[in-house]
Formats: C-alpha cells, structure tokens, sequence
C-alpha cells in the first residue's frame, strides 16, 4: 500500500488504560492508514525471542507550534473526518468544507464548499492528488450520508459529486445512505446497510445496488489497482460474510474467501496482501479478536495464517460496524513482518510503558521486541523510506508526545522529535484524532469539532502543525 504524499496518516482514539486515560477516562487507538501494510499470522503464544534493541534519544528535534487551525463555533459536535499532507498544502476537514493550509499552517490557501457534514472519508490519495469523501445534503429534511465527492487535493477542487440509487423491482427512489467510501485503482466505491456502488474518476457509475438481490456490498477498502469488497448475503440476524477481490471497473469477482459462519462484521486492514479482522469472541473493546491473511491469487481465496490479539494483550482498534479503518497496525511487506505494539504497562512504576513487537508473517511467532519509552506506551505509525519504523509515543497531561524511528534490523530506536510541554493537554485529552507525520513535521487534527470543554475551559485547536521549521 502506497503511502499518501507526504507520508502516513493515522486516526487515534484514547485508551483508558494509557497513563492520560487513568486521569481522563477516555480511550486511544492510533491508526495506520497508509504504509506497506499486510497484517495476519498464526496466533501463536506470542512469546518468542529474538533481537531486542537500546535506544537514543541523541538529536531530537525539540519541536515547537508552526501553525494552528482554529476550532470552528459549533452549538454541538460536528464530524470532521480526513486529513491529509500534499507536497504544497496540509489539507483538513472542516465544518461542511475541506480547507488546504500550507504546510507549516497559516491563513487557508484554498476552501471547498460541500453540502453538509461529512462522514467519511478515505485516506488514500492516488498519485494524480485524488480522494474520495462521503458527506451529507443539508437541504434534505432529516440529512444522512448521501453524497459521493471526488477530491482533487492538488488544485483543491470538488471535481463531482455523485448519490447512488437501487436498480430492480423493489428499488426505491430515494438516495441510497452509505457508511463509507474507499478509492481503489480509478474506481470511487461506497458501501453501507443498502449496498454498495461505485463510479470511474471521470463520474461515470459503475455498478448500483439491486434491491431484488440476497446479498449486498457492506464496504470497500481500495489501493493501488486492487478493490475488495465485503458482501453480506441472508437474514442480518445470522449473515454470510465474503471477502471479495473484485475487479474496479466491472466488480467482476476475482478472488472470494468466506467468512467463519456467525461472524457478523469483517475489517479489511490491507488490500495487498489481503488481511481481514474479526471480532470472534474477546476483542477487549477494539472490535477485533482475529486478523486473517488471506491468499487471494486464485478463484478461491485460501487462509494462510491467523493471529489472535490474545484477549488485549497487542493493541489494535477496528470501527465495530465499518469495513475499513482498523487501526495501530504496520506491516513491513518486504521483510515479511508485522509490527504491532503491546498493551500499555498500567503497574509499571517505571521503565518502558510497553513493547513493539515484530512478527513473522511466515509462521507467526514472535521474532524481536523493542522496548517503549517511559511515560507513554509507543504506537506503530508507519514505515519509514528507508524500511524503519515511525513510531508515536503518546502525550500524558504534563508531556508532549514524542516521534520515534525504530531500526527493523537492530530494533534500536531514536527519538525524531519531541513535542513541547504545551502541547501535553491538546495531545493527550481529544477521543478522536488523526496523526501524519511527514517532512519532519507532526500534524494533529481532530475529527470534530466541538465545544471547549467545561472542565477545563482550555480550547483545542482543530489541527496543529509542529515541527522545528
């Protein structure tokens, strides 16, 4: 999975384990949505050896605030899903509208209108500066997520806007509502409880919903040239869930592999190689118990490995209902390997506050650890140009968060960047934020806004820029 110009992306949500969560009693997962990702092995006892690295914190950029995004006035919270860093311009959502920043922040370089508030939107931008996002139609009496935009995040333009209708006998004439949107080679696919559809670049629908059919698309992750779909067919009491890597301009089925019966959601984490989670019993709240890794290079997918998350002992965080974004995952294609943090040390008095620990995808076993840093647990970000591993050590309410490169052969690390201490309570206190780090600098936006906080008073920016320059 190709990264997004600029470098990863990830979306966090605050775990009440984490030593801010004791005080603040909220949750935190962070997200890799972008990287070389496969995720899948055999859950074995997770306990194996291997290399265990030192660190260095010798060099660290002691970062400063370069920008901020002012929190928009709301009278109630307001869904703001989707940020993303081009070569020019941090580009955030707002308030019913997506703004392009230059990079180090300041006054908005250009502003796309939408209809209403947003809902979704992919993190994946395609190497022409395109992304897809899903959004409401206010002018609609009670509003849901109708509308389908193409996002050109180079010119900062809204090149169409697209709804989705049921073709059959039964199909109803309304707008069809979706959960979320992806974007996959050239195609746009949106997906939801009413089925999915999808469109070329160029605004031409490809496939509709059928109302008369038994089965129907829940939603799609897309990258690169490959699409997969997650199709739900019988009653929704007891569904039939299958992983579909489908073709993007026909949805003609290239590969299926079905879903362990009983199973009601399916996460797809990486298109290439294809890995799905699960919830199969005790996810412990991250609404994955299992990650699969599937062999989709023929007409029947086959299971390669399986790796259970041990009942909370690894951290990841999967969207309960939604096909995509599963969260705090990296998986480093090439050297055969996932890299996955483990939980958050809650009676360590001292010492590091977790592990990150690299898995063979071959046979599932535990290979090399490398220890957290003190403070706050590390969470997996991204891989870095050179195969590292970026890593984000979390903010608590009295210290900045912290960026760390993790060597994936020494498993050494090295602090990059270390956030100021007034910027501890902005890291440390939002339930819902998405995280890139790129060209040096850390970007934080949150996916709301909202009103300042009555217990503080203090007032969160809706995204903030550090960095040395």
């Amino acid at each position: 999975m190709a990264p997004p110009p600029g470098g990863g992306r990830a979306s966090r949500r605050r775990r009440s384990k984490s030593p801010v969560g004791v005080v603040v009693g909220a949750a935190v997962a962070l997200a890799l949505v972008a990287g070389g990702v496969w995720l899948a092995v055999d859950g074995g006892s997770g306990d194996g050896g291997g290399g265990k690295g030192g660190d260095s914190a010798d060099g660290a950029v002691e970062a400063r605030v370069l920008g901020k995004v002012p929190m928009p006035r709301v009278d109630e919270m307001v869904n703001t899903p989707g940020m993303w860093v081009t070569d020019k311009n941090l580009v955030k959502a707002d308030v019913n509208k997506i703004v392009g920043y230059p990079l180090t922040g300041g006054a908005a370089s250009w502003e796309i209108p939408l209809d209403g508030e947003l809902c979704w939107s992919s993190p994946r931008v395609t190497e022409a500066g395109l992304t897809a996002v899903l959004f409401q139609d206010d002018a609609q009496d009670n509003p849901v997520c109708t509308q389908v935009g193409l996002v050109d995040l180079k010119k900062g333009k809204l090149v169409w806007t697209r709804q989705g209708r049921e073709t059959g006998e039964l199909a109803s004439d309304r707008p069809i509502m979706f959960d979320e949107v992806s974007i996959g080679g050239d195609t746009v696919a949106a997906g939801g409880i009413s089925g999915g559809a999808a469109w070329s670049v160029d605004g031409k629908p490809l496939w509709m919903p059928d109302s008369d059919a038994d089965c129907s698309d829940k939603g799609y992750v897309g990258d690169g040239s490959k699409l997969v779909a997650v199709r739900e067919c019988g009653e929704s009491g007891s569904p039939r869930l299958e992983v579909q890597t489908v073709d993007p301009r026909t949805r003609a089925v290239k590969s299926s592999y079905p879903v362990t019966p009983g199973i009601k959601y399916a996460h797809v984490v990486s298109t290439d190689p294809l890995v799905v989670g699960v919830n199969a019993g005790d996810s412990s709240g991250s609404g994955v118990s299992d990650f699969l890794a599937v062999d989709d290079s023929a007409k029947e997918g086959k299971l390669l490995s399986k790796f259970g998350m041990g009942g909370g002992k690894y951290q990841a965080d999967c969207d309960a209902t939604k096909v995509g974004g599963c969260s705090e995952i990296v998986v480093d294609k090439a050297a055969h390997a996932l890299y996955l943090a483990t939980d958050y040390r809650a009676g360590a008095a001292s010492g590091p506050s977790n592990e990150i620990v690299a898995i063979d995808l071959r046979t599932g076993k535990v290979t090399a650890k490398a220890d957290g840093a003190e403070g706050g647990p590390l969470v997996p970000v991204r891989l870095d140009e050179d195969g590292s591993l970026i890593a984000y050590q979390e903010a608590t309410l009295s210290q900045g968060g912290a960026v760390w490169r993790v060597d994936t052969k020494s498993y050494e690390k090295k602090k990059l960047m270390q956030n100021p201490e007034e910027t501890a309570f902005i890291e440390s206190v939002a339930l819902h934020r998405e995280l890139v780090y790129a060209g040096g600098r850390l970007y934080i936006g949150n996916t709301s806004a909202s009103k300042p906080s009555t217990d503080s008073g203090r007032k969160s920016p809706l995204a903030l820029v550090l960095g040395a320059k």
